[in-house]
C-alpha cells in the first residue's frame, strides 16, 4: 500500500484500514505458529503498512 494512497483517505477510512491490518497481523501470526502457511514475509508488509497508518493518522491529528 503506498502512503499517496492513503493520504487521500480520511481519518476514519484509516482507522477502518488500521484495524482490518491488525487483524490480519493477528491471523497470519496464528498461521505461523500453527504452521499453516509459509508466508513469513506477509507479517513484515503488513507492519509496515501498519506503521504508516498509524503515522499519518498522527500526522493529521498534529495540523488541526
Amino acid at each position: 500500500m503506498k502512503a499517496s494512497e492513503l493520504r487521500s483517505k480520511s481519518v476514519e477510512e484509516l482507522n477502518v484500514e488500521l484495524i482490518s491490518l491488525l487483524k490480519a497481523k493477528f491471523g497470519l501470526r496464528m498461521q505461523i505458529a500453527t504452521q499453516q502457511t509459509n508466508k513469513t514475509s506477509e507479517v513484515g508488509k503488513i507492519r509496515r503498512d501498519i506503521a504508516r497508518i498509524k503515522t499519518l493518522l498522527r500526522e493529521k491529528a498534529a495540523s488541526k
